[in-house]
């Protein structure tokens, strides 16, 4: 396993004091400054009723090396105390963000949390916003708009496919779909830009998501505004912004609580990593409640240098929305993150042989679903780790991706006819 760590997080394990580090700049917030700044951080309406989700317990056996690894899940696990009485070795825990909604889960639903009830205390009436063909985000966007009366506009890259189904249904079944051609996306920010003015007509109004707690002054004409028609809010691709981090913020205070995972036993958590802005989410909150967790977030669809940046420019846009209150250290001690490679790296959208074998085999084995694309690679670290550490218990954070699967059939007709069980493809 390749691993590059984060230079951007640091918990100190001599004091009470937490470390907030970057390369320009650090924070520092005292145990009891934490307390009050998690506590302003998360006093505000959600999107998710609760924070709360399902937590299940993934035993792990070997026969012959790694081919030979077979499942059984443990629905109801004991947690809390219980956790340290119990021999916790070749097993991992699961946390079930898949559960959360029937299309709008997984980390999806997490990145949207804070967001939505802005959208309807600022009288937004519209949502722009792109994605892949098969993105989870606009689906999640368009469902998740739905449901409150607004209206979505999503940008979607490349051409109709011949056949709708997945997340691509969902996405034209609940929002306003158009088709961009893959030279225009590229310039993402123009596009959203754009798209979003020809939403909201000559006497609309137009903003970015970050201008909801940036631009305070903005935002007032924007919700006072009477003469606007329309009120046009634009979501970067995936949810990429630092509001989406707060979501992250509400599920580690949840799991870190006495009876979950708490607060003094290690954790390595492990998550897919699409844009990063999900782990990057939960090194942020785990270092603020300093927390002795880490972060192992799968690098699939960019480079190492490039989750760096979204990093960088997450934690400087996360800083400058909401640590007015803390002050600045320049201190650099033990890392949080950890970017990982994939088991089997490939170009970002490839299925390697036997990997849907592998994704029904664990379905049928403890009725979990994971998708070749994204959960696999996070399953798969799960289990290494499992064999490797004997001092921290692993928790995997299933993002979702169930909808995924239908794209993926279509697009990968060969790897989904005639399938064979997974035993049979190890021996060949």
């Amino acid at each position: 396993m390749k691993v590059q760590r984060s230079t951007f997080f640091a918990v100190t394990g001599k004091s009470n004091l937490h470390h907030f580090h970057s390369s320009s700049q650090g924070i520092t917030i005292s145990e009891l400054d934490s307390r009050q700044f998690l506590s302003k951080l998360l006093e505000r309406k959600w999107g998710l009723h609760s924070p709360a989700s399902p937590i299940q317990q993934i035993s792990v056996s070997s026969a012959k090396g790694i081919d030979k690894f077979s499942f059984l899940n443990n629905t109801r696990p004991h947690l809390g105390d219980e956790m340290s009485k119990l021999k916790q070795d070749s097993s991992f825990y699961i946390l079930r963000d898949d559960l959360l909604h029937p299309l709008v889960n997984g980390n999806k639903a997490r990145k949207l949390d804070a967001l939505l009830p802005l959208l309807e205390d600022h009288k937004v009436t519209d949502l722009v916003t792109c994605g892949g063909c098969q993105s989870a985000h606009t689906a999640a966007v368009a469902v998740s708009c739905a449901e409150r009366g607004l209206r979505s506009h999503l940008l979607l890259r490349g051409e109709q496919p011949e056949v709708l189904t997945g997340y691509n249904l969902v996405s034209t079944m609940y929002g306003n779909v158009q088709y961009v051609p893959r030279s225009r996306y590229a310039n993402r920010e123009e596009m959203l830009r754009s798209h979003a003015a020809l939403v909201a007509g000559e006497d609309g109004s137009v903003l970015w998501a970050k201008d909801i707690v940036e631009g305070l002054e903005v935002m007032d004409h924007f919700s006072s505004s009477k003469t606007s028609r329309r009120k046009v809010l634009i979501v970067n691709e995936g949810a990429g912004d630092a509001l989406a981090l707060l979501g992250m913020f509400r599920l580690v205070q949840y799991l870190s609580q006495d009876h979950l995972l708490g607060k003094k036993r290690p954790v390595k958590f492990v998550v897919d990593a699409g844009t990063g802005t999900t782990a990057v989410g939960l090194g942020v909150a785990a270092m603020s409640l300093g927390l002795p967790w880490e972060i192992n977030a799968v690098m699939l669809a960019d480079t190492f240098e490039n989750y760096k940046r979204h990093e960088d420019r997450l934690i400087a846009e996360f800083a400058r929305q909401f640590l007015d209150s803390v002050f600045c250290s320049s201190l650099d001690m033990n890392q949080i993150i950890k970017w990982i490679d994939r088991q089997h790296p490939r170009k970002f959208g490839k299925i390697l042989e036997g990997e849907v074998e592998m994704c029904r085999k664990i379905a049928q084995e403890t009725g979990v679903l994971v998708d070749p694309m994204y959960t696999l690679a996070a399953w798969e670290t799960a289990t290494e780790l499992v064999h490797e550490e004997k001092s921290s218990i692993v928790v995997m954070l299933h993002t979702g991706g169930t909808l995924g699967m239908f794209g993926l059939a279509q697009r990968y007709k060969s790897c989904f006819t005639n399938l064979k069980d997974f035993d049979t493809i190890s021996k060949t």
